[in-house]
């Protein structure tokens, strides 16, 4: 019984694992993406094409609050100030993201570029670094 439940257990958390590494690879490879494309736009290297495609006020709230969700996955301080500038503090119960700068995911993305931890960064930036 002991050598079943021992095997179920190891089984779950190898289960668990997995789900993880795929859940980062996938993040960085959206965050990459939001890169690439920002970067095509306006040039520059990530945070800076980013940071260009939020001030764009030509471009939909869902564009610029991808590219804020993107902005946080990079944690670069760089952005701080500028994710600063649109922030509130006020975050609403529902934020439509087609609707509105969202006040949340500039919560989010403020405390990662102001070093706050992103558990699953370190698995992603070395995918995308060829490490």
């Amino acid at each position: 019984m002991k050598e079943k439940l021992f095997y179920a257990i190891a089984i779950s958390i190898s289960i668990f694992f997995l789900f993880f590494i795929v859940t980062c690879s996938w993040i960085g490879y959206e965050a990459k993406n939001q890169c690439q494309d920002a970067g095509r736009e306006y040039g520059g290297d990530c945070v800076e094409s980013l940071i260009s495609l939020l001030n764009d006020e030509g471009k939909s709230y869902r564009s610029r609050n991808d590219a804020i969700w993107a902005l946080g996955q990079f944690g670069d301080s760089r952005a701080l100030s500028v994710l600063q500038n649109y922030y509130t503090g006020d975050i609403p119960p529902k934020e439509p993201l087609d609707k509105t700068i969202s006040q949340y995911e500039l919560k989010k993305a403020i405390n990662l570029t102001s070093g706050g931890v992103n558990i699953s960064a370190f698995v992603w930036r070395g995918i995308l670094n060829g490490k």
